[in-house]
């Protein structure tokens, strides 16, 4: 089931939770929404849901609008939609079948269909075992599968899920995430997925939108996202450095100037020279190893002074490491550093990537 938003504003008083918001998300697709706590995720699924009636725009999900700028609002048992809490939401009196049955009896299914239906729920999910037993006897993994065969049970449109994992250990994380990505590639349902975690969306989701202050600021695929950040606040969020430097052109050649130091790299023809932001990929920098004492340094190296070395198990040694003053970062490296020293850094391609010049079009810089 497809879903389309257009010109969604929602305000709290003389609060605006979300900027003018323009979204389509496809038949079948899971799709994330992924931002720092506050930036207007929740508030999103809220209103697709009808839990939240929005100051203006469209929503509709299939053929059917379900809110608009004319007054059509939809409540939320009209909207054949499934919520998966971050809470979990579950009645604690009741046992894991009867937390599972409600929203067929709230609904009005018949007594004698209600059993075979959150009988396949449960099997969805692995707990049809667990059917007669109270939900506060089970395990925070196993509450958060009765949540979801909740949303579920009744054959929704579209499923919504707000941080389901962030009560969850790593671990358990880990392995509930790809038991919902499994359910939903099974049932082929639409799903959209808040998390403020980068890489639980960016390990079960189609596309992904970064959000931030009540706007959405990139969609894409994970990989596009990581390699072409088109905002600072995106490339922040990503874990990514962002710096200042410029961008100029010599003999057909681009390459960026930063702080002292010029780095070759690839830009599109039409990317205007200039002051521009630049994201650095601390994963893509490895420390200068010369094979013999009298190799030459590369020329697109950065100069750096290691000021803190820990012993990270199997990631080897995380080095805090200062380029200049106020800019420093941290990159794991196979070998200890020794604290106090100076080393250089080199690149993968990629490690520099143009966001964009001031209130401009972003593109990509890689290591030419």
């Amino acid at each position: 089931m497809r879903v389309g938003v257009r010109g969604l504003t929602v305000r709290i008083g003389n609060v605006t939770i979300l900027q003018p918001v323009d979204l389509d998300v496809e038949d079948g697709e899971f799709f994330a929404l992924l931002g720092p706590s506050g930036c207007g995720k929740t508030t999103f699924l809220r209103v697709l849901a009808g839990l939240e009636r929005p100051a203006s725009g469209r929503v509709w999900i299939g053929d059917q609008v379900v809110s608009d700028a004319d007054g059509v609002f939809l409540p939320p048992e009209a909207r054949d939609v499934g919520f998966v809490f971050q809470s979990y939401a579950l009645w604690p009196h009741m046992t894991v079948f009867e937390n599972v049955a409600f929203p067929l009896k709230s609904r009005g299914w018949a007594k004698a269909k209600i059993p075979e239906q959150v009988d396949w729920a449960l099997r969805m999910v692995g707990l049809a075992h667990l059917s007669s037993r109270p939900v506060t006897a089970l395990s925070g993994g196993q509450q958060q599968r009765v949540a979801i065969a909740r949303a579920i049970v009744a054959h929704p449109k579209l499923l919504l899920m707000d941080e389901p994992l962030s009560n969850l250990d790593a671990d358990l994380r880990r392995e509930v995430r790809d038991e919902i990505r499994r359910l939903q590639q099974e049932l082929q349902i639409t799903t959209l997925y808040v998390t403020h975690d980068q890489e639980e969306a960016f390990a079960i989701s189609d596309r992904i939108a970064v959000m931030n202050a009540g706007q959405i600021l990139q969609v894409g695929s994970a990989k596009q996202i990581y390699d072409a950040p088109q905002h600072a606040a995106v490339a922040h969020f990503l874990g990514l450095k962002v710096l200042e430097g410029e961008l100029v052109r010599e003999g057909g050649q681009a390459a960026l100037e930063i702080h002292g130091s010029r780095v070759p790299c690839a830009v599109p023809d039409a990317f205007p020279e200039g002051p521009v932001e630049i994201a650095l990929d601390a994963g893509k920098l490895r420390v200068w190893q010369p094979r013999d004492p009298s190799e030459a340094p590369p020329a697109a190296a950065l100069p750096a002074f290691v000021e803190r070395v820990a012993f990270s198990g199997r990631w080897g040694w995380r080095a805090r490491v200062r380029l200049w003053e106020g800019v420093a970062l941290e990159l794991y490296t196979p070998a200890e550093l020794q604290e106090g020293t100076d080393v250089l850094l080199v690149g993968e391609p990629g490690f520099l990537r143009v966001v964009g010049p001031v209130a401009a079009t972003p593109a990509t810089a890689t290591m030419g």
